[in-house]
C-alpha cells in the first residue's frame, strides 16, 4: 500500500463515481485513464489493454467495448485505486 496521491478536481470526481454505491453506469473510460495516470505509471498496449503500475504492483485492465465502464471494469479499477491508497474514506479526508 502506498500513500494516497493528490488528485485534481476532475480525477477526484471520477474516483468518487467509481466508489459510489450503487455502481454508476456512466463512468467514461477516458476519465478513468486520466485518473489511473494520476495514481501510477500507465500505458496502452498493442492489444487494446491498459497496463497500470502502482508501486510494485502491475495490473492489466481491458477497456470497455463502448465508452462507459461495466460493473466488472468498475470493480477492477476500485482494486487498483485501493492499492494506490485511494478509498472512499481517503477521498472524504482530502476534501
Amino acid at each position: 500500500m502506498t500513500t494516497s496521491p493528490k488528485l485534481d478536481h476532475h480525477n477526484r470526481q471520477t474516483a468518487e463515481r467509481i466508489f459510489r454505491h450503487p455502481t454508476s453506469h456512466n463512468i467514461q473510460w477516458h476519465d478513468v485513464l486520466s485518473l489511473l495516470e494520476a495514481v501510477g505509471e500507465g500505458r496502452e498496449t498493442t492489444h487494446g489493454s491498459y497496463e497500470i503500475k502502482v508501486g510494485d504492483k502491475l495490473e492489466i485492465l481491458h477497456g470497455p467495448m463502448g465508452r462507459d465502464l461495466t460493473e466488472q471494469h468498475v470493480g477492477d479499477v476500485r482494486k487498483v485505486l485501493r492499492h494506490a491508497g485511494i478509498t472512499p474514506e481517503t477521498l472524504k479526508e482530502h476534501k
